[in-house]
């Protein structure tokens, strides 16, 4: 069996690596392409480049978002997958339609996907890779783990908390960057990891919740969240704050108390490395679509060209690539009213957020 994926291996540090390997441990031939190739080159071209057909056609999130021409014909079934499902939503679900399966990361969205007219969409949560977590025990130095961006708009909250829990407790540098082996290396040296999600999506189950599970140290995380919809409970798998005046005192609580903190910390342990692990993943994905076979679930495959050519300027245009953006709508113009209004005001748009983000001091 051979997979393609629509992008270097490289341009999604976690996510795509963790596949891949766990793809490659069955015997599944993971092919990537290569990030030189032109945003406009066919599907068919992408295939003579393969080493022999594949089985399947991946879709990622990376850092060079390609959408072959004629991809939403394919003769291939095709999967996109969407980690920050909760982020431009309907814009997710637009994009979807050009591929057979939606991957959704976070529980409820399958449905909205399918509600807004997609069979195929499904939900296949975050993982970790147990060959960074199933190791020995190591001494827990640190009574508080952190690894993740506190640069932006949307992590105002720990920018907030982090200087404040460095203060009190034994603490990482969370201030700088790490590898992937790093991060497992801190959550294992780690008491309590609290998890402060995006300002905007709290709730989140993120890949940081289901890697501090793994590695042994007890997650801090805020209520509601979606672990509970994973099968994750509450005081079994992890300890939840309804408020953060409850973060100090709780963290003080099982620091103290070494044996409650290991009976949460080491069933969460257990239950991530059974069940949320990439080698899951691969089985769940591959059930999933052998189950389908070749059924071509893609929406946009009764499309006419110039509809699908919209959606593939509109996924451009959200991601700030102005060239390719302008490619598509060379494509559209003209061979449609509808899609051409449309697409000509996408392009406006995109070009407008350009020119005010480059007015912008910086």
């Amino acid at each position: 069996m051979l997979i393609v994926c629509l992008c270097p291996e490289s341009y999604h540090w976690k996510l795509i690596p963790g596949y891949a390997a766990a793809f490659r441990r069955r015997n599944i031939e993971f092919f990537c392409i290569s990030d030189t190739l032109p945003s406009d080159i066919s599907l068919d071209e992408v295939l003579k480049l393969c080493p022999r057909k594949p089985s399947y056609i991946f879709h990622f999130e990376s850092a060079l978002p390609l959408l072959p021409q004629g991809l939403e014909n394919s003769p291939i079934p095709t999967v996109c997958f969407h980690p920050d499902t909760y982020a431009f939503t309907k814009r997710r679900i637009r994009w979807s339609y050009l591929f057979d399966h939606a991957a959704v990361f976070h529980p409820g969205y399958e449905r909205e996907f399918a509600e807004s007219g997609h069979p195929g969409a499904f939900l296949i949560p975050h993982a970790v890779r147990r060959e960074f977590f199933d190791c020995p025990e190591m001494g827990r130095e640190y009574e508080i783990g952190w690894v993740g961006n506190t640069v932006g708009p949307l992590y105002g909250r720990r920018r907030e908390w982090l200087p404040k829990l460095a203060t009190q407790f034994r603490t990482n540098d969370w201030d700088r960057s790490y590898s992937l082996e790093e991060v497992a290396d801190v959550y294992r040296r780690s008491r309590i990891v609290v998890n402060v999600g995006r300002d905007d999506f709290p709730q989140d189950a993120n890949q940081r919740v289901f890697e501090v599970m793994a590695s042994g140290a007890l997650l801090l995380t805020s209520l509601p969240t979606e672990l509970s919809e994973l099968g994750f409970q509450e005081g079994v798998h992890f300890v939840g704050y309804r408020s953060e005046g409850e973060i100090l005192p709780l963290i003080q609580k099982f620091l103290a108390d070494d044996a409650a903190r290991s009976r949460i910390s080491s069933e969460a342990r257990a239950k991530t490395l059974c069940e949320h692990t990439y080698d899951t993943r691969v089985s769940q994905l591959l059930d999933r679509l052998e189950s389908f076979g070749d059924q071509k679930l893609a929406p946009a495959r009764s499309w006419r060209r110039a509809r699908a050519q919209l959606m593939a300027l509109d996924f451009y245009a959200a991601g700030g690539l102005i060239g390719p953006a302008i490619s598509e709508y060379r494509k559209i113009a003209g061979r449609g009213f509808g899609e051409t209004i449309d697409g000509g005001n996408v392009l406006a748009r995109a070009l407008l957020k350009r020119y005010v983000f480059s007015r912008r001091p910086h």
